[in-house]
């Protein structure tokens, strides 16, 4: 082969390549606008009105993420199975966002923390990588760490609309959600600078209480008391 053909060769392997990676763009972007719409429904609990209806925002965004498994189907189809993490970049982020955005919803729902099992099924992908499009332990972690930040802010919102139990609730949430962390030991530099903001947000999540505690408003919920 002369030089020539060999670089012909290789131009057409890096046009076939860049091909892959236009195709992977677009369902990105549209599963990161879907990830938008979605955020724009949850984002509604920060405020009073939406803050009462919780259960029919959670809802609607249960219904929004039949779009992102649609799309997620639609990505699996255009890259090798085998080269998931030749092209993991395109949609690392709009990944850990809809497991942010899931956790979320499910915390809403239950006060509980989503696992990467049920978060799979949300999203429709797998959590072994033997099976292809999945769910890295690390995407989900960093979705998670989203979804403390977020819970921070929904503590401080909760005593405006006159919540003052579900900010010690979430005191405790994220408390035991900081221990968990804790086992870990990070070596992804940008997980762990994510999780290097935990103890801001239980810093700040400790002040609401701290606030609450002295004008007497903090109360623990009665057993059997809805949430």
């Amino acid at each position: 082969m002369s030089v020539t053909e060999m670089f012909t060769y290789i131009q057409g392997f890096l046009s076939a390549d860049q091909d892959v990676r236009e195709d992977i763009r677009k369902v990105v972007q549209a599963l990161e606008q879907t990830a938008r719409e979605i955020l724009t429904v949850l984002q509604s609990v920060h405020h009073p009105a939406g803050f009462r209806d919780i259960p029919s925002r959670c809802r609607r965004a249960r219904e929004l993420f039949s779009a992102v498994r649609t799309q997620v189907g639609e990505l699996k189809t255009k890259f090798p199975v085998e080269q998931y993490y030749r092209f993991h970049e395109h949609w690392k982020f709009v990944l850990q966002r809809l497991t942010f955005l899931a956790a979320f919803v499910v915390y809403l729902e239950s006060d509980s923390l989503v696992t990467r099992e049920e978060v799979v099924k949300i999203l429709g992908v797998e959590v072994d990588r033997e099976k292809g499009f999945h769910l890295d332990v690390e995407d989900y972690l960093a979705g998670v760490l989203i979804m403390a930040s977020e819970l921070s802010r929904l503590a401080v919102n909760s005593v405006t609309a006159g919540d003052y139990g579900r900010p010690l609730r979430i005191s405790n949430f994220i408390n035991e959600l900081d221990s968990g962390f804790r086992l870990l030991n990070l070596k992804n530099d940008p997980l762990r600078k994510r999780y290097d903001g935990l103890k801001y947000d239980v810093k700040k999540i400790e002040e609401v209480v701290y606030d609450l505690s002295i004008r007497g408003l903090a109360k623990e919920p009665e057993a059997g008391e809805d949430k």
